[in-house]
């Protein structure tokens, strides 16, 4: 399978390097950069392949944060002492190296859970898809950005999801007597025989039934759980789940490599394809109501990209490898 490569990790660029290059993001993001500021920026970058290196690891995925606005991380990044801009700029560049390691997966969550999505048993890159034979039979497949832990026993078979999304059908093979069970942050997904998907997004988890039923009980609620059936889907938080709705026949067609949209607006396509590729997609509001329907496959998002303006009045510009903004045509 082709996936799409990472920048590379800190790990690799020298210590000073990446100060410079936090120093230089601290600047940029505070908006107010002047234009010797941003031409000495750009002739940094252009003095060794390490600081573009440097540059684009720590531009993409400090862009992957959730809730680190980039006025926010300025401001955290500037304090008024100098021991605590340090601080806040090592702290920085500290799960920015987490997310070296693990691609969208520290992005996704927090510190802690960022850490142990890194040491799952199974995760996958962004970009990347896999699929797993659990032992009773269940087959599991890992969608971009995810990270699953497993523990089967004599009483129970858990996988618990720290991130992504993953389409689980649910097997009947050695120790199959035990409930299956997928646990999110937001509450417990049982299996009744059936084959559905899960995601844990920021603050909520979804899930999708295409066979059979499963029953949702989330964390906090000590109401009776929810039973959805086949076709159903539901979002819901700690607390209680949103009403169920009807599902979009092609849910699960990222399994199979393919995004397919019917009659979706630019905006929410983008926003879906930018799962699929690290760096940054974005859309003008000018054409983000535009619509489009279509099978596209997820191996290569650049020719996705490159396609757009074939059927929608769209240009497509690439600041740098990492950051894709979707405009109208000229």
């Amino acid at each position: 399978m082709s996936t799409l490569a990472e920048p590379a990790g800190l790990g690799a660029i020298a210590e000073e390097v990446q100060q410079q290059a936090a120093e230089w993001l601290t600047v940029l993001m505070s908006d107010e950069a002047s234009e010797a500021e941003h031409a000495a920026w750009q002739r940094w970058r252009g003095a060794d392949p390490e600081h573009e290196r440097a540059w684009q690891h720590i531009d993409a995925v400090s862009r992957r944060f959730n809730g680190l606005h980039r006025s926010a991380a300025a401001q955290a990044l500037a304090g008024t002492q100098q021991q605590a801009v340090n601080g806040k700029r090592r702290q920085l560049l500290a799960w920015l190296g987490v997310a070296a390691g693990g691609g969208m997966l520290a992005a996704q969550t927090g510190t802690w859970d960022g850490v142990r999505a890194l040491r799952a048993d199974y995760r996958t890159a962004t970009g990347e898809r896999r699929e797993v034979v659990l032992d009773d039979g269940s087959v599991l497949s890992l969608n971009t950005g995810s990270a699953v832990n497993v523990r089967f026993d004599d009483k129970r078979r858990l996988i618990e999801l720290l991130a992504g999304e993953i389409l689980v059908s649910s097997g009947h093979g050695a120790g199959s007597a035990a409930p299956l069970v997928v646990a999110t942050r937001e509450g417990l997904v049982r299996a009744l025989g059936t084959r559905f998907v899960v995601r844990q997004q920021d603050g909520v988890s979804t899930v999708e039934v295409f066979e059979s039923a499963v029953e949702i009980r989330p964390r906090d609620s000590a109401g009776a759980p929810l039973l959805l059936a086949a076709g159903r889907g539901v979002a819901f938080s700690r607390h209680a789940p949103d009403a169920p709705h009807a599902i979009d026949a092609y849910a699960d067609a990222w399994s199979r490599g393919q995004l397919i949209v019917d009659d979706v607006t630019l905006g929410d396509f983008l926003a879906d394809l930018a799962r699929y590729r690290p760096g940054v997609i974005d859309c003008a509001p000018a054409v983000a109501q535009l619509r489009l329907s279509g099978v596209f496959p997820l191996a290569d998002t650049q020719r996705i990209l490159n396609m757009l303006p074939n059927s929608l009045p769209v240009q497509v510009r690439s600041r740098t490898r990492y950051w894709v903004t979707v405009e109208p045509a000229a």
